[in-house]
């Protein structure tokens, strides 16, 4: 297994602050945007933390395709919901606001659903999720992104990874968070592989001849190529239901765009017509629900709890040790990196050097 050197998540977020700062993003906003990437981390979910650091966000503000300055539009608002325009901004920015105004829609009226267009990657889903649940509330969101998943029976990458993530507050120590894409894997974990020189595991990546691809940095390539696409949750074909990944990221796809009259499909390419870059326009939304407004967020604790602690004391498969219920892994990966950090791969090391030089930072790396 590769190297790796932890890292406290306090001279990581001291970093990307400072980077973000040098770039234009105003200091609270650039606190937030490290705040989310380093959540993912926490909860060991290393495809959409500190690894995207540079690639996805640094990179594309120096490109010009993604504001520092998070300008964020109301364009229509009732008790119950709002569309945002985030106008090519933080993703992360508009989120969190987002999901707050969801919030606070809820606490007044039970609930609340909040739409946004023209924004950017947004981070881990699951964040977002667990804001709600930390205010006895149930949570939402899904997000578009650029196309990677074949349709069933098709070869072309037509929709995103489009992750449809629930938060659930619950009477144990941690959440229920289900935060997954709706494609057998994701842009990021192939990402993560290339990094480390790992082969994407066959079966997870189909070519345009319909057969599997593993070659990780190539399929980077081939992704944006059109040459490559992403399987569905449950892969190729209907054999094993993978037409129900292709329906759930439909689902996702519709209430990221028709919501708020915005982009999707091959509109979010991120590149013209002559294959310049140019902004991603995504959409996200946000659903908060207050549990206090059906029979009691007491009640809906325990009996979730009972639910996910029934769940994990079923019977075991054979050679099995434990049964795990979602948000549980990564709660159990806070307990560990907590006191310890990050532990951050090679290539990361190498991006945060660079970082530190291009823009002069005034701060010790520990490698």
């Amino acid at each position: 297994m590769e190297e790796r050197i932890w890292v406290p998540f306090k001279k990581v977020e001291e970093l990307m602050v400072k980077a973000f700062m040098k770039l234009g993003v105003p200091e609270q906003d650039a606190i937030i945007c490290a705040d989310v990437l380093i959540e993912s981390d926490k909860r060991g979910i290393e495809s959409h933390g500190v690894n995207r650091f540079k690639a996805i966000y640094i990179d594309r503000i120096m490109a010009g395709i993604q504001n520092p300055i998070t300008k964020i539009d109301i364009l229509r608002e009732t008790p119950t919901t709002a569309v945002l325009d985030a106008n090519d901004g933080m993703g992360m920015v508009v989120s969190k606001k987002a999901m707050e105004m969801a919030i606070e829609k809820a606490k007044k009226f039970g609930m609340g659903m909040v739409a946004v267009r023209n924004s950017t990657h947004y981070g881990i889903a699951g964040y977002y999720a667990t804001m709600a649940t930390k205010e006895n509330m149930v949570g939402f969101t899904g997000t578009n992104a650029r196309p990677s998943i074949a349709p069933t029976f098709g070869v072309e990458n037509m929709l995103g990874t489009n992750p449809l993530t629930v938060g659930f507050p619950t009477d144990e120590d941690f959440p229920f968070v289900l935060d997954c894409a709706t494609s057998i894997t994701q842009r990021g974990k192939i990402e993560y592989f290339a990094k480390i020189n790992k082969d994407t595991p066959s079966g997870m990546v189909i070519g345009r001849d319909g057969l599997p691809k593993t070659d990780s940095n190539q399929i980077l390539i081939d992704l944006v190529d059109g040459n490559a696409a992403l399987a569905p949750l449950g892969g190729i074909g209907e054999e094993l239901a993978g037409y129900k990944g292709y329906g759930y990221a439909t689902v996702v796809e519709v209430l990221s765009a028709a919501l708020q009259a915005g982009s999707f499909l091959k509109a979010l390419t991120g590149l013209d017509e002559q294959g310049n870059k140019k902004p991603y326009n995504l959409g996200h939304f946000f659903i908060a629900i207050d549990t206090e407004a059906f029979m009691g967020s007491e009640s809906f604790k325990k009996i979730t709890g009972n639910i996910l602690r029934d769940l994990r004391n079923s019977t075991l498969a054979p050679g099995q040790n434990k049964i795990f219920t979602a948000g549980e892994k990564e709660h159990l990966s806070y307990l560990e990196r907590k006191d310890k950090g990050i532990p951050l791969t090679k290539a990361v090391q190498e991006e945060f050097k660079q970082v530190v030089e291009m823009f002069d930072l005034d701060i010790e790396l520990p490698f």
